[in-house]
């Protein structure tokens, strides 16, 4: 129709009249008119090296970090590292095209929160967050795990490992941290901190309050059936198993229990922290105190 010529003038349709017939934008026609299309591609300068060779660095960070399931940020950051320069947005979209983003687990809809606020907490040693979780071992069967955890610098302050979850193996990270981040082990050495902790028996056992009392630490239970409440703990738990218990097995309890030790020594020293600026754990409360000291 667009090179047909009018009967009346004698003259070819006009795009505008052939498009307003048609229902058609003019700038679809102009643009299916170009002899040849160029791929879409990012603007701006493409940086110091190719997407090929940037797709390389990406993977030798992957299989170079001792933990499975980075995403982007921390990749960038680790690039970083290794004095390669690039931006996040392109570190995520070749991850995204390469297929080596970690894999998210959908979410579902919760319902109005039991808690307002945050855990996360300002000082190190003002609140650790405590839990259980278990696993199998090859010849011993089921084994319990507990460990303990700071909401400030989420430095593992304690993680312990037995064949029978009782209240007297879930002090065991408690006193751990205790002896390390306070110096001794006594009365009210620990006054100022508090224990966060869901409603499991063991934590809410009399021997166990009666440990942390007398080490002058302030009991502090989660709501029920708000996980929130001890949302710290609760995602430690997923990375202890995504980066150990899933990925190894262990032969016995006593196996299980000097893994979680090299586990927590690897963790504290490399996993790094987004909020944290990417530092581990480590390395921010040594930041922290560093500015206590300073300001003293």
């Amino acid at each position: 129709m667009s090179r047909t010529s009018s009967a009346f003038t004698g003259k070819p349709f006009g795009v505008a009249r052939v498009c307003r017939i048609w229902d058609m934008a003019r700038s679809t026609v102009y643009w299916r008119r170009q002899p040849s299309r160029m791929e879409p591609r990012r603007r701006g300068p493409c940086g110091f090296h190719t997407d090929a060779e940037l797709v390389e660095v990406i993977k030798g960070v992957l299989t170079e970090s001792p933990f499975t399931g980075e995403g982007y940020r921390k990749v960038w950051a680790m690039l970083r590292d290794k004095d390669v320069r690039t931006s996040k947005e392109r570190t995520l979209r070749l991850m995204r095209e390469n297929g080596l983003l970690a894999v998210k687990r959908p979410g579902r809809p919760h319902g109005p929160k039991a808690h307002n606020g945050t855990i996360r907490t300002e000082r190190v040693d003002e609140m650790w967050g405590t839990d259980m979780t278990t696993t199998m071992t090859l010849s011993e069967g089921n084994a319990s795990i507990f460990f303990a955890i700071d909401h400030c610098s989420l430095e593992l302050v304690g993680i312990h490992a037995a064949k029978r979850g009782t209240r007297l193996e879930a002090l065991e990270p408690i006193r751990q941290g205790v002896r390390r981040n306070f110096g001794a082990f006594g009365k009210d050495v620990a006054d100022g901190l508090t224990l966060r902790h869901d409603h499991g028996s063991q934590f809410i056992s009399e021997d166990f309050q009666r440990e942390i009392a007398f080490l002058g630490i302030k009991d502090s239970p989660s709501y029920v059936r708000e996980p929130q409440g001890n949302g710290i703990a609760e995602r430690f738990v997923r990375i202890l198993k995504e980066n150990l218990l899933w990925v190894r097995g262990f032969q016995t309890v006593e196996d299980l229990r000097q893994g979680l030790q090299s586990f927590k020594e690897t963790y504290t020293t490399r996993w790094r922290v987004g909020r944290h600026g990417y530092r581990t754990p480590e390395q921010y409360r040594e930041k922290l105190l560093s500015a206590m000291g300073k300001a003293a």
